[in-house]
């Protein structure tokens, strides 16, 4: 069959071309797909994901909610400004009601039982705030050898965006994001910033996206005020779709090329919170962390062929 996959998302404009991605391969056995607070609150990131697999007619993937606040602190604002109120640009009305009801479990229970149900290790793709998978780990760590990998957007190696040097997913949940990075012992593939900002896709991408049918329609409205942000960062029309870029890597290993680096995540109150601390001296000297994978390059026109061609129902 390919590929089994559970996503753990916040959708979010880019989580929603991520979860498309995924819904519409042919080559991945989408098990489940698990909810965290994040670019908006829980309830409304719970709702478009439940949406989101009902226009891709797949109502057989179980959805269930997680964490809507961090493990420790709370998160002193959310992403809105970026993604619009409902998380999708404003669009997410236009979406068709999910027919499936919610997981009355929650998020970890899903997760505990989808992966000891599995005949094989299973790929997480967290594409969120880390909180879910953290507790999963701190609360059943027999499910451990069950993980094939976790593949995560998250984290910079020499950028942030929430703050000067921390990306969103990490800053909004620290602790979490230290717990799976720098101190679990489950195969970690991290796509950071740096990569994710080398594979922007422009205003012609978006709209071969958009003429590719439905789908591509539905995924490119929700990009009005995501692409009004990142015509500020990027200097033209275009965006950033993070998520995608890791789903694609967690569906195509490989796709992306990394390198091993030791990781830590700052948990300070201090300016550096969430920063990810990846160590590239040649030889570290009491490095923090423990080794991780970080995506460091790929050939950019092939991941964006990947990602166009798959939403567009091509293999």
């Amino acid at each position: 069959m390919g590929t089994k996959l559970i996503i753990d998302t916040d959708p979010g404009v880019d989580d929603a071309f991520a979860i498309a991605l995924a819904a519409v391969s042919t080559d991945v056995e989408l098990l489940g797909v698990t909810t965290v607070f994040g670019n908006v609150p829980l309830a409304t990131t719970t709702a478009n994901a439940r949406r989101l697999l009902q226009l891709c007619d797949r109502t057989d993937v179980p959805v269930a909610a997680g964490a809507s606040r961090p493990l420790v602190y709370q998160a002193a604002r959310r992403a809105s400004g970026v993604h619009g109120s409902d998380g999708l640009s404003g669009q997410a009305g236009s979406l068709p009601e999910a027919t499936r009801p919610l997981e009355e479990r929650d998020a970890v229970s899903l997760l505990v039982s989808l992966l000891e149900a599995a005949d094989e290790p299973v790929t997480i793709a967290p594409i969120g705030p880390l909180t879910n998978i953290a507790a999963l780990l701190a609360a059943h760590p027999g499910v451990r050898s069950k993980i094939a990998r976790i593949v995560l957007m998250g984290g910079g190696v020499a950028r942030g965006n929430s703050t000067a040097v921390s990306e969103f997913n990490i800053w909004a949940d620290p602790e979490a994001a230290r717990r799976v990075l720098a101190e679990d012992d489950v195969p970690c593939v991290m796509v950071p910033l740096d990569l994710t900002h080398q594979c922007a896709v422009d205003g012609a991408w978006l709209a071969k996206v958009a003429a590719s049918g439905s789908l591509g329609r539905t995924l490119e409205a929700f990009t009005s005020e995501y692409r009004a942000h990142y015509r500020q960062v990027l200097g033209y029309d275009g965006i950033v779709m993070h998520d995608a870029v890791a789903v694609a890597e967690a569906i195509h290993p490989g796709l992306l090329r990394t390198e091993s680096f030791p990781v830590t995540v700052d948990t300070s109150a201090g300016p550096a919170r969430g920063m990810t601390l990846v160590d590239r001296r040649a030889v570290p000297v009491e490095a923090a962390g423990r080794p991780v994978d970080v995506a460091v390059d790929t050939d950019v026109d092939k991941l964006r062929d990947f990602v166009l061609s798959r939403l567009a129902g091509g293999r």
